[in-house]
């Protein structure tokens, strides 16, 4: 079958699409003809070496497709059927071996691509809203890259429990599309001379002064003392990802002066440790989809052959939504 081998650590250069031997699943796996595969900012930061991980190794994580064979031990489903996964590496491939407790059912209705763009970016929307930060009605949220696979889903999400969302985007399409996910104020921070000190003071003056009760800050290094100063007193700063680079070590008083702040670094493994978890938060979600009231947005696919492409577009923050390889 043909892969995406990351051969190294390195930029999107380092990865090669090549032919390697078909897996063979474990008495626990589903052996899955893939679909389409998602892409996301881990799967950069496992190819640049942020995330330990050996090398070569057959990248991605998540995806979609139909069930060619199963294990001994796998009763949940069958040859034939569709379904979805989070977290089965080697994503990037034309097969691969997803764990028989990953894998999530996909009902019938819902398209290929639209299954493979939900788990990862759904499953981290579901928890964040859900149970990092569980958001009720009057809730003042500031949503960091709003037009993102992540954030389209989160404020959706966000906006059906009563709370109130204020998104920065880099563009004016970008704004457009926060804005039809429900966002209720939409900053374009390229226009701002100085993140840091600009947006808190936007901010403030969208909550009377007050700031927000939580931020979601998926982009990290470029966003977090902006983030920071942009809260409530006892407010909460959930930093989940840092496609713009890690954030360095914080000196906790900073978070006495600011008003008693509280800041999470939380992240999806350890918000599915069961199967009830997982099946519970999927199964929100593609109840969702099937009933219309979440949209899944695909803002770009590219052939497998191209994953370096589409690693390029995703780090230039150039994409809206999901972004899918198409083996």
């Amino acid at each position: 079958m043909r892969a995406v081998i990351a051969t190294r650590a390195g930029g999107p250069e380092v990865l090669r699409v090549t032919d390697v031997p078909d897996p063979v699943p474990a008495p626990d796996e589903v052996l899955v003809r893939v679909a389409a595969a998602g892409v996301n900012f881990i799967d950069t930061y496992r190819r640049g070496g942020v995330y330990r991980m050996p090398f070569p190794h057959v990248v991605g994580s998540e995806g979609a497709g139909e069930v060619v064979a199963v294990g001994d031990d796998v009763t949940l489903v069958a040859p034939g059927d569709r379904v979805a996964w989070a977290s089965a590496a080697g994503s990037y491939a034309e097969l691969v071996a997803v764990p028989g407790s990953a894998v999530l059912p996909v009902p019938s209705g819902v398209e290929d691509g639209t299954a493979a763009a939900l788990p990862l970016q759904g499953l981290t929307a579901h928890y964040l809203v859900a149970s990092t930060f569980p958001l009720a009605a009057g809730h003042d949220v500031l949503l960091h890259a709003g037009a993102g696979g992540v954030g389209l889903l989160l404020t959706q999400l966000a906006v059906s429990r009563g709370a109130r969302v204020i998104a920065t985007v880099g563009s004016p399409a970008k704004e457009r599309l926060a804005r039809a996910a429900g966002a209720s104020d939409v900053v374009r921070y390229r226009e701002l001379g100085d993140l840091t000190s600009e947006l808190p003071a936007l901010v403030r003056d969208l909550t009377d002064g007050r700031g927000v009760d939580v931020v979601y800050d998926g982009v990290g290094k470029d966003t977090f003392d902006a983030s920071l100063a942009s809260l409530a007193r006892r407010g909460t700063l959930v930093l989940f990802g840092g496609s713009s680079g890690q954030v360095p070590p914080v000196d906790l008083q900073r978070l006495n002066a600011a008003g008693s702040l509280y800041v999470t670094r939380p992240t999806l493994a350890d918000h599915v440790a069961t199967r009830d978890e997982l099946t519970w938060r999927a199964g929100e979600l593609f109840g969702a989809v099937t009933a219309g009231t979440l949209d899944v947005h695909v803002g770009a696919t590219f052939p497998l052959a191209d994953a370096a492409d589409a690693h390029r577009a995703l780090e230039g923050r150039t994409t809206t939504g999901k972004v899918l390889l198409l083996p």
